[in-house]
């Protein structure tokens, strides 16, 4: 069957509700906060300048009034004399939108009214004694008016109820004027702060993204430790991570010694035995040597489980992939070149292997070696990059040969450790399987499949690896 691409693997993020990052939660949270605070200002603000525009439209209904009742008072309090007007042509024009009138408390009486009413009636409540009423009225051509009324009474039986009403017509037009200066002052504020608040974040948080590059330098292997010339906020945590590191280095040296020790307390033993039954030829003998030897290669498979174990935790462990193929091809080259195996490599861009090149040496050399003893007269070697956005990217390495390839079960047969498919290649059996077992401890895994493009029928190895 033809090489397949890797499944995409679900993106963790797609299953659960996507992180903000710290700097957008910040930003947005305090954008928020001022947009509030700013439209809140905004509404006093516009509140306060109604109140007293309010406040200075009754103060000049209130002189227009005291106007009123100092010119009645020229006259007797049976015939207060008839005011004038009050100073302000307003009053003398037709439906000009101020008006006063002067009624008789107990009728309602009107005796005297401005010109700009032209016989029209306002109605309007009664306000108590000895106080003053303010309201808003409908008053000609529909126009909302604001009144000031007073009942005042002139010597002992003569009581008056004097009105004064404006147009708030002009008075709702300074307030929307004002609103709209006020709408347009807070924008731009509102824009000012919220880019002075990006601006704090992203000068706030850049220790932190210091602190992630560092990291980052150390997953690579490109530094040792990570930097701890930070704010005193981040200082600590870097610290502790360099603790880290070093913590995890000596657990793996440590790991690696005790690794060493039993291998040489196990092999020693078994080669002691082996030299013993060598020279005999009872059944007994080779019964034990076979035994001896099977021994020996599961030790070896399990010691060398543990020691890939323990490389593949080990932080700042990386290498270049296309170095360590080009040398393996060039190795393999000279080992196969009586047989004439044309091994290509095709790999466009630079990767880095998340683990020891020791390991990636000995993944691949075990395929490379495996498509050549196969291969009729050609070998393909090609990389590419796959799984980028959520998680880590990939590596993908494919290894296809044109030999007679592998059948289904053939193919999970061969995967199996220390299975031999054919007796006449030369071979220990665990090379594939001691693939899949350091594959498989780095997160990766191997995959066998039919090459097509090989002439139909090769057999197609694809190894995947974490990469940076």
């Amino acid at each position: 069957m033809p090489d397949v691409e890797p499944q995409a693997e679900q993106p963790a993020a797609g299953r659960r509700r996507r992180q903000r990052s710290i700097a957008t939660r910040l930003i947005l949270v305090a954008a928020l906060w001022s947009l509030a605070a700013l439209l809140v200002t905004g509404f006093v603000l516009v509140a306060m300048y109604r109140e007293a525009s309010e406040r200075e439209f009754d103060a000049r209904l209130d002189v227009y009034l005291k106007a009123i009742i100092g010119e009645m008072a020229a006259g007797t309090p049976s015939e207060p004399a008839e005011p004038g007007n009050l100073g302000d042509p307003r009053f003398d024009l037709p439906a000009s939108g101020w008006y006063w009138l002067v009624m008789r408390a107990e009728t309602g009486e009107v005796l005297f009214s401005s010109m700009s009413l032209l016989g029209d009636r306002l109605q309007l409540e009664a306000p108590p004694p000895g106080e003053v009423l303010r309201s808003l009225v409908v008053g000609p051509r529909s126009a909302q008016l604001r009144v000031l009324q007073r009942t005042i009474i002139f010597g002992e039986a003569a009581a008056y109820r004097i009105a004064v009403a404006g147009e708030t017509a002009e008075l709702r037009e300074r307030e929307t004027d004002f609103a709209g200066q006020v709408a347009l002052t807070l924008l731009v504020l509102g824009i000012g702060l919220v880019g002075a608040i990006f601006l704090q974040v992203r000068v706030g948080l850049r220790p932190l993204a210091t602190l992630s590059a560092s990291l980052a330098a150390v997953r690579r292997g490109d530094a040792q430790t990570v930097d701890e010339n930070l704010p005193p906020e981040l200082k600590p945590l870097a610290v502790e991570l360099n603790a880290l590191v070093r913590s995890n280095r000596e657990v793996v040296e440590r790991a690696r010694t005790h690794v060493g020790n039993l291998a040489h307390a196990l092999k020693t033993p078994l080669s002691v035995i082996l030299n013993e039954v060598r020279g005999q030829q009872a059944p007994f003998a080779g019964k034990v040597a076979e035994q001896a030897e099977v021994m020996r290669a599961q030790v070896n498979h399990h010691l060398e489980r543990a020691r890939m174990a323990a490389q593949r935790r080990v932080i700042g462990v990386s290498c270049d992939v296309e170095p360590v193929l080009a040398r393996l091809i060039r190795a393999m080259t000279r080992i196969h070149r009586d047989r004439g195996i044309d091994i290509s490599l095709d790999i466009r861009t630079r990767l880095r292997f998340r683990g020891e090149e020791q390991d990636l040496e000995e993944m691949t050399g075990n395929l490379i070696d495996n498509a050549c003893k196969w291969a009729t007269s050609r070998v393909r070697v090609s990389v590419a990059a796959s799984g980028k956005g959520e998680g880590a990217e990939r590596i993908v390495l494919t290894i296809a040969d044109d030999g007679p390839g592998l059948g289904e079960s053939e193919m999970a047969e061969a995967l199996k450790r220390g299975r031999r498919l054919d007796e006449t290649v030369p071979g220990t059996g665990l090379g594939l399987s001691i693939v899949v077992d350091l594959a498989a401890l780095y997160g990766g895994d191997l995959a066998l499949a039919r090459d097509r493009g090989q002439g139909g029928g090769g057999l197609s190895a694809r190894l995947t690896l974490p990469a940076i």
